[in-house]
């Protein structure tokens, strides 16, 4: 049976939530959480495939895509809000289990839910979703930097160098050896153009540190819950590198991992094997 993928706003702790759903309402639920500079667009694809079984969510966090944040609320965009938002949004739809989907910054994202509710996650599966500094690739240097300094200097040193249409645009192609849908891309970017939203992004990029400083705690979360894990990865990707996939393995003995020969944006272009190995992996844990 297909479902169609449907598009609503909800109200969630001030917040007006973009997100897409599709799937049986009783079905057990997929959380799919997106990634620098992208939003939920980026599921449109896989987001069918996986609702035949699953009810699927996948919401915007606060900066990108349509999610909508009044100026009243003075939002701090940190890693911190983003999870306390996503939280209020699951309580507003009353999903109190899901399986999780990361990947890039929704990967410190549903982790931080792991370590505020560790029985509300049933499994994950890590497409480029990283928790371990061997993970962390050359890309992090000039933000390192910025991490380290705080100057008015290196923050504008990011924004030339990583809030470009180039850039934006770089992020998909690099490292894949498919054809990736441009309108991905030019959405991206257009929405990172909206007035005042590069200082969102840049404020985001310099809070990052705090999610590395988490890594520990992310890791100790893998030894002591042993959840079901599937990694994913584009092992193309000069993000988010290989060794971050393998260190999975040493928390979680169990973890599955497989690379593909794909870069940072697997999904857009092995839509079909991912959701397949998502799929056979949900299955097999008995979700």
């Amino acid at each position: 049976m297909n479902f169609s993928t449907i598009t609503a706003f909800v109200a969630a702790a001030g917040l007006n939530v973009f997100y897409r759903e599709a799937g049986p309402k009783d079905a057990p639920v997929i959380l799919l959480l997106h990634g620098f500079p992208s939003s939920s667009h980026q599921y449109r694809n896989i987001i069918p495939i996986l609702s035949d079984k699953y009810r699927v969510i996948a919401p915007d966090l606060p900066g990108f895509g349509f999610t909508e944040v009044p100026e009243s609320l003075n939002y701090s965009y940190t890693f911190a809000n983003l999870t306390k938002s996503v939280e209020a949004f699951l309580d507003v739809l009353e999903i109190k289990k899901f399986s999780v989907y990361i990947f890039d910054y929704g990967a410190p994202t549903a982790l931080r839910i792991a370590l505020d509710r560790p029985d509300a996650v049933q499994a994950i599966i890590s497409q480029n979703g990283n928790a371990y500094v061997e993970g962390l690739g050359s890309f992090w240097d000039p933000l390192k930097a910025y991490w380290a300094s705080n100057s008015t200097s290196d923050r504008e040193f990011i924004k030339a160098n990583l809030l470009t249409f180039n850039a934006t645009k770089g992020q998909y192609i690099n490292g894949s050896t498919s054809a990736v849908e441009p309108e991905a891309y030019y959405l991206d970017y257009a929405l990172l153009s909206r007035p005042g939203n590069d200082d969102i992004q840049l404020d985001l990029f310099y809070d990052y540190q705090t999610n590395v400083a988490l890594y520990p705690q992310f890791q100790e979360y893998f030894r002591k819950s042993q959840v079901p894990l599937l990694a994913v990865w584009g092992k193309n990707d000069a993000i988010f590198i290989p060794p971050g996939a393998e260190a999975f393995k040493r928390d979680l003995p169990k973890a599955d991992v497989k690379f593909l020969d794909a870069g940072h944006f697997a999904v857009e272009t092995e839509t079909n094997e991912i959701a397949k190995l998502t799929l056979d992996f949900l299955g097999e844990n008995g979700i």
